[in-house]
């Protein structure tokens, strides 16, 4: 009978022992990926505070960024530096300067902006899909302000942008977002980090 109580005993002991180095020996979690993404659009689509929300940074006195600024945006899943870029007339010209080195790309656009505007808009997408430095970058393409009244559906967007035969082939995403819906906005983001890893195991080109 003693010798079954000794054997219980050494079990229970190896058993909390196991406990113990499975919780306080677990070594650090592995760093999480980090990506660099360009971010562009024109003056007033929102991308300043679309990227201030995911930093958990207040809302108030958010400014349009007139030259460019960076922001590390944390996921659960990965790290991504965001180079954003002002969308003023005098500025758009020089974006290309920064383009290099990027690994996907944001693009934001006013969903309720004038004719004019989105039109413009239109024009910019397509030399960013076009240019040699990010052709063939995944995009993540952002219809902001859907809470206003006279915003445009992803449907029309794509229509108007005329994604579908321009961007064939590459790897984009258009998905509608507002401040109002920020975790759509972080859904879309996983799906561009998702987009990021493939590109990671894509096998090198010689």
């Amino acid at each position: 009978m003693s010798e079954c109580i000794q054997l219980s005993f050494a079990v229970c002991r190896i058993g909390i022992f196991t406990c113990f180095r499975a919780l306080c020996c677990k070594g650090p979690p592995p760093p999480r990926p980090e990506y660099d993404l360009v971010c562009i659009g024109l003056t007033g689509s929102g991308k300043t505070s679309l990227l201030s929300q995911l930093c958990s940074e207040s809302a108030e006195n958010i400014v349009s960024t007139t030259g460019f600024s960076i922001k590390a945006v944390p996921f659960q899943n990965a790290i991504l530096n965001v180079k954003e870029l002002g969308g003023a007339d005098n500025i758009r010209k020089y974006w290309s300067r920064y383009y290099q080195g990027s690994q996907g790309v944001i693009f934001v656009l006013d969903s309720a902006s004038s004719e004019d505007d989105l039109e413009t808009a239109r024009n910019e997408l397509h030399s960013a899909l076009q240019h040699p430095q990010l052709c063939t970058l995944p995009f993540l393409i952002l219809a902001n302000h859907q809470d206003k009244p006279a915003a445009r559906s992803v449907q029309e967007i794509k229509k108007y942008f005329e994604l579908e035969p321009l961007a064939r082939g590459k790897r984009w995403i258009l998905k509608p977002c507002s401040l109002d819906d920020m975790e759509a906005v972080k859904d879309s983001f996983s799906l561009l980090i998702n987009l990021l890893e493939e590109r990671d195991f894509e096998p090198s080109r010689m």
